[in-house]
């Protein structure tokens, strides 16, 4: 990866959470609602781990807070760029080029990821790598460590592949069939193993299939959005968003234990859940899986999470496109994401060593103001020197 001055490194359309330089052709609500994706994580993965920050934006897996709203917007948006993109390629005639490039940056993307997740310290010595637990600590090592946001975009990109530039039923075909597969792994193996120490996390290894969900509805709603009215566009994305959220609601109140969780025979069982947000004293796992969990990577969190996300498009497609407003921090976090992704750790590595853990709710807004400046900071200077990462 390199940055140089006054050019986008790569291609100008990133499938993960990029931005293309400021042009008339530009999808304004697309831009901001990234925008506002990147500073919505940048605030919980910061604050997430301190005794005083609220339940809702900290990640708890028997229930969907906000912090777990996030993981999806950025899988949404790969899915309207994606599209988009590769549309654009195909146009010009040549589908094995379209599809290599597809296919060449994705495994690109894979190994950043492996850069930038390193493995733990399952392997301590060269003794390690000659006993016969190796396969067990490999596991475990990809298991919790490499299986983050980037693989789960890479690998989820590839799945869809075949599908993305098909047409409508097609895709919504294959994202039932996607979740579905996971449903019912989840119930013979995945969700003991995922839930299990090392815990998987977003889902594990398999949690590509479900994350299938929101990444094709972004597909979708790019599709909606090009072929109608900024309005109708608007009405659409709130209908169909609503509608999974109530689904994902209703679905999220039925039980079902996996195999070996206690139960001798599948037994569905109903019984009206908390609503999304409210937080629950259920201690992770709680053997069901209905529930709404980013670390099963469930079925119904995805559809959840893909309602919400058109549910916030909306919102941008009101403000942006219709209303002709934008945020310039939002923008600022947009044309520079996968910079921001990538440095808002290490800001993070820089600022926590002086914040405890336990410290009083005004510490802890001042921390992360100061924080929030510093990553917007850098990449407000990359924005000004035209200096753009991509992959």
């Amino acid at each position: 990866m390199t940055c140089v001055p006054k050019r986008e490194f790569g291609n100008e359309d990133n499938q993960f959470m990029s931005q293309l330089e400021p042009k008339p052709q530009r999808i304004t609500s697309l831009d901001q609602f990234r925008g506002y994706t990147v500073f919505g994580m940048f605030v919980v993965n910061f604050v997430g781990g301190f005794a005083v920050t609220p339940l809702v934006l900290k990640h708890h897996h028997t229930y969907c807070s906000y912090a777990d709203t996030i993981m999806p917007q950025f899988l949404f948006a790969v899915g309207f760029a994606y599209r988009l993109t590769l549309l654009r390629r195909l146009e010009s005639g040549d589908r094995s080029a379209a599809y290599g490039k597809v296919i060449r940056r994705n495994l690109g993307l894979l190994l950043l990821a492996f850069v930038i997740y390193p493995l733990g310290s399952g392997i301590q010595s060269w003794s390690d790598l000659q006993t016969s637990n190796l396969h067990d600590v490999l596991v475990s090592e990809f298991k919790r460590n490499l299986f983050q946001t980037l693989t789960h975009i890479a690998v989820t990109s590839l799945w869809v592949l075949p599908v993305i530039a098909a047409g409508k039923m097609t895709r919504v075909s294959f994202a039932v069939a996607s979740g579905l597969a996971h449903f019912g792994l989840s119930y013979w193996f995945n969700y003991e193993w995922v839930n299990t120490a090392p815990n998987g996390i977003d889902g594990g290894p398999l949690g590509f299939l479900t994350w299938t969900i929101p990444l094709l509805a972004g597909s979708l709603a790019y599709d909606v959005v090009r072929e109608s009215t900024a309005l109708a566009a608007c009405r659409w994305c709130l209908t169909h968003g609503t509608v999974l959220m109530v689904l994902a609601y209703l679905l999220s109140s039925l039980h079902l234990s996996p195999i070996g969780w206690g139960e001798t025979s599948p037994k569905i069982t109903f019984e009206l859940a908390a609503p999304p947000f409210v937080s629950v004293e259920t201690k992770p796992p709680d053997g069901n899986l209905f529930t709404m969990s980013q670390r099963s990577g469930s079925i119904t969190y995805l559809i959840f999470g893909a309602g919400i996300s058109l549910a916030v498009y909306a919102f941008f497609i009101a403000w942006c496109d219709i209303q002709g407003h934008q945020l310039g921090l939002f923008r600022t976090l947009g044309v520079n994401a996968l910079a921001g992704y990538i440095i808002h750790g290490f800001v993070d590595q820089a600022v926590s060593p002086f914040v405890p853990r336990d410290v009083p709710a005004g510490v802890l807004i001042a921390s992360t103001l100061a924080y929030l400046w510093v990553c917007y900071f850098f990449l407000r200077y990359l924005e000004v020197k035209k200096l753009f990462f991509r992959l």
